[in-house]
């Protein structure tokens, strides 16, 4: 496996705090904010579920 980073992810989960660190993290790894963040709810779940897209710059 190696440990080159993606060009590009899709972070997803439940509106936690949680899912706010994770996106924080990808930020203090170097990557950026893509587009606008969405937002569903879950039925099943009984919750929201959001998502945003994250990108290293180009060196």
């Amino acid at each position: 496996m190696s440990d080159e980073k993606l060009q590009y992810r899709l972070l997803t989960g439940k509106d936690d705090k949680s899912f706010c660190e994770r996106v924080s993290q990808a930020l203090k790894d170097g990557y950026e904010l893509y587009g606008s963040p969405s937002i569903t709810y879950n039925q099943a779940l009984c919750c929201n579920i959001v998502a945003q897209a994250v990108i290293l710059p180009q060196k």
